[in-house]
């Protein structure tokens, strides 16, 4: 299994980052597709019109997310997203391990272009 670290500085709070990435408005809007997200642990969540689902198992508003990701029916990863400021900005840490080999290359373009690229785009534009 292979595992992604990233880092990116986005210019807004830590509370608004976080608001972005749990309230499915929010991820639509800065992903373009629909998003069924809670920040109920326990509860399901699919984002990128189904592209990714997953299961929230915990919630640190302002601070963090940790989060379960299906690779079809048999394989599951972990997903932790971190949130600490930086002055005017919020450094996100995303690591996200037990990545089948076979998906890693799509994962990392897709942690890069469709998750941060996008988010830091809603933030910054």
């Amino acid at each position: 299994m292979k595992t992604i670290t990233l880092y990116r500085k986005i210019k807004a709070t830590p509370e608004e980052v976080y608001r972005a990435l749990v309230n499915p408005f929010t991820i639509e809007l800065w992903s373009g597709e629909p998003a069924v997200m809670s920040e109920e642990a326990g509860s399901a969540f699919t984002m990128l019109d189904g592209h990714i689902t997953g299961e929230n198992l915990a919630f640190e508003p302002s601070r963090s997310i940790h989060q379960k990701w299906f690779f079809g029916e048999d394989h599951v990863s972990d997903v932790r997203i971190s949130l600490t400021p930086d002055k005017a900005h919020t450094q996100i840490r995303i690591e996200h391990t037990g990545i089948p080999p076979e998906a890693y290359e799509n994962m990392l373009v897709g942690w890069k272009e469709s998750y941060l690229d996008s988010l830091q785009d809603f933030f910054e534009k």
